[in-house]
């Protein structure tokens, strides 16, 4: 296995950041070990509870939702963990600290009172960590509570279904939250529930695949909530509702085929999309499709898939030196994060640790852990997604022909790039402002445009996208006198190449990148050494990575970029190769082909284009100039 590692990986600073990670040299391979890492993600939270346990108060950083609801959200998304936990027979010694607490906030005369729920409110969203403990373990958390305090919280955890809420995966938050009414004997409404089981049918796309309700996204969303909640549903309540709990499976059957290779071999995900702050609940999927019963692959292999993803982030430094998680990615970094990020809203990770609920006789626990199956190369296409992924050794990567974002912060970089990467993620800008600075809004991996040279446009503002002959297609049109159609398709191991016409009614600056590059032993000889810039061609050749993009048609000059520090969602420093080029008014061919690999590669390998790429330049007269 290669395991994707970098200089800044093996900085002393990292380690020791990274043993703060409450799962650190975990093993992570039995229900004890994944217990363990619950009650060490736990300890840390315990001196920010509030005086009556109904808040934690973990952070400073604020959300566009109010303080309160942040303090909510602190002291429920530990449950995601916690509950699984006590469900699946480990002791939780802090179980009456938690059962007061929800006694506390949903009690109107407490000062730990959560506050009335209104329209779209984000403590509707945490009622789905309360409705789990209530589902899964009642006798722990439901059953103390005083009777005054039950009627208290079937008051005020039924407001959910008074209120509109956003028309996207929230609608299993009421779900969830009327199943655990009904499973202790309390009131519910049947007739909410199937009319929100009926309209997230309206998201599905086929192949098993969803988007997100009316912004239609499809990203980590699709996975971590969308599945993984309608197999709670399958797995809770078949018995009213089996015809949805059918086609809940049956989907994720489906779409196991496809997300399976969204994972390198050493575990690591490919990062893209909103909320990536949440983590490992980019694994949550597999807990979901295992508390369901469903062997959506040999149980072995989903085992595998799980464990290993939980061990890549065991090696992360992505908690603060108390061990409490930040908001960020690898590391604490507020410039990729949401609006909706507060101090306890990554704990949203531990969804992944569901499996604990199941027994030590469950088929999941039962069998051996299976690697992945040795990488082929082989192009997977989802036309429902519009993605085509590819998994080699060492890296995975997803081309997107891009989605239209822009209610998230940065969708440029987490929606309009052309290749996301497990081993190179992305990058985000560091400024507000227009980005007309190249190392401050950090394109990698993406295009920019601009009509003085000053004043740029990264790629962001999808008008369409999918797949179109054989390939991942995008059309990107930020104004009236621009419009830049791409076609992408991956080549011969470790490249993709992208072909773009770009119609623009005035004279055009454009430019184009590849993957970034850890930068932390730019001070070394050889890594000066590796670095490439010319015309046509930029390769940047370090110890533990190589990335290089190539101008297949000879229009452009290229350079090296050193972005602006902390914009990488993996790396801090880092450097990426880029094209720059002039084009007149009217319209015009560009294409480029793209190399990345997490190791040092001597020499460049032969470029061989796919068929589908081969037919399309023949086909418009593209004469490309491949070595």
């Amino acid at each position: 296995m290669m395991k994707s590692t970098s200089a800044w990986d093996r900085l002393p600073v990292t380690r020791q950041m990274a043993a703060k990670n409450p799962m650190n040299g975990n093993p992570l391979k039995t229900r004890a070990d994944l217990c363990e890492a619950i009650k060490g993600f736990y300890a840390p939270l315990k001196p920010y509870f509030s005086e009556g346990n109904g808040r934690l108060r973990l952070g400073v950083s604020a959300t566009h939702y109010d303080q309160t609801a942040a303090e909510m959200e602190a002291f429920v998304r530990p449950l995601w963990g916690l509950v699984p936990m006590v469900a699946g027979g480990f002791a939780f010694e802090d179980a009456s600290r938690y059962v007061e607490g929800l006694a506390h906030g949903m009690d109107p005369e407490h000062e730990d009172y959560w506050g009335d729920v209104g329209p779209c409110d984000q403590r509707m969203v945490e009622m789905a960590g309360i409705a789990t403990a209530i589902l899964l373990a009642p006798e722990t958390f439901w059953e103390p509570m005083s009777e005054a305090a039950k009627d208290k919280a079937e008051a005020w955890l039924l407001s959910v279904n008074a209120h509109p809420m956003p028309d996207n995966n929230w609608l299993f938050f009421r779900i969830l939250t009327n199943l655990a009414m009904r499973k202790v004997g309390r009131q519910w409404s049947e007739e909410i529930v199937r009319q929100g089981l009926d309209r997230i049918e309206t998201f599905y796309l086929g192949d098993g695949y969803y988007k997100d309700g009316e912004w239609a996204q499809r990203d980590y969303y699709l996975p971590m909530a969308l599945h993984f909640y309608g197999l709670m549903v399958a797995g809770l309540a078949s018995d009213l509702f089996p015809d949805y709990a059918e086609r809940y499976r049956q989907r994720a059957r489906l779409f196991a085929k496809d997300f399976q290779h969204w994972f390198a071999e050493d575990g690591a995900a490919i990062p893209f999309g909103r909320s990536l702050t949440y983590r490992f609940a980019q694994g949550a999927f597999w807990a979901g499709c295992a508390f369901a019963g469903e062997e959506v692959l040999p149980w072995g292999q989903m085992k595998g898939q799980l464990l290993r993803h939980l061990r890549w982030w065991s090696e992360q430094p992505f908690t603060e030196r108390d061990g409490v998680m930040s908001i960020g990615y690898v590391y604490p970094n507020l410039f990729m994060s949401e609006a909706y990020n507060a101090p306890g809203s990554p704990y949203w990770a531990l969804k992944t640790f569901l499996v604990l609920a199941m027994p030590e006789d469950h088929p999941f626990w039962a069998a051996e852990e299976e690697a992945l199956p040795p990488a082929t190369g082989e192009t997977i296409l989802a036309p429902a997604a519009g993605f085509a992924i590819r998994r080699s050794e060492g890296d995975a990567v997803l081309l997107m022909g891009g989605q239209d974002g822009h209610e998230h912060r940065v969708y440029d970089a987490k929606y309009g790039r052309f290749a996301y990467s497990s081993a190179f993620a992305f990058s985000v800008k560091s400024d507000a402002t227009t980005p007309d600075y190249a190392d401050r809004s950090a394109v990698d991996s993406g295009m920019m445009a601009s009509f003085d040279g000053t004043c740029w446009m990264s790629r962001g503002h999808i008008l369409e996208s999918g797949i179109k002959e054989g390939m991942v297609y995008g059309v990107w049109q930020p104004c009236d006198r621009l419009r830049v159609e791409s076609w992408l398709d991956f080549a011969s191991d470790g490249w993709h190449v992208r072909v773009h016409r770009i119609s623009s009614q005035a004279e055009i600056f454009i430019g184009e990148s590849g993957f970034s590059v850890d930068r932390t032993a730019e001070k070394m000889p050889v890594f000066a050494d590796g670095l490439v810039e010319e015309a046509g061609r930029v390769i940047i050749r370090t110890p533990d990575a190589t990335s290089a993009i190539v101008d297949l048609l000879n229009k452009r000059s290229g350079a090296i970029l050193r972005a602006s520090p902390n914009t990488n969602i993996r790396y801090p420093r880092t450097l990426f190769p880029r094209f720059d080029g002039v084009l007149a008014a009217g319209d015009h061919w560009l294409a480029t082909a793209v190399y990345g690999k997490p190791i040092q590669t001597k020499k460049l390998p032969a470029l061989h284009l796919s068929s589908a790429m081969s037919a399309f330049c023949k086909k418009h007269g593209i004469a490309l100039s491949v070595e």
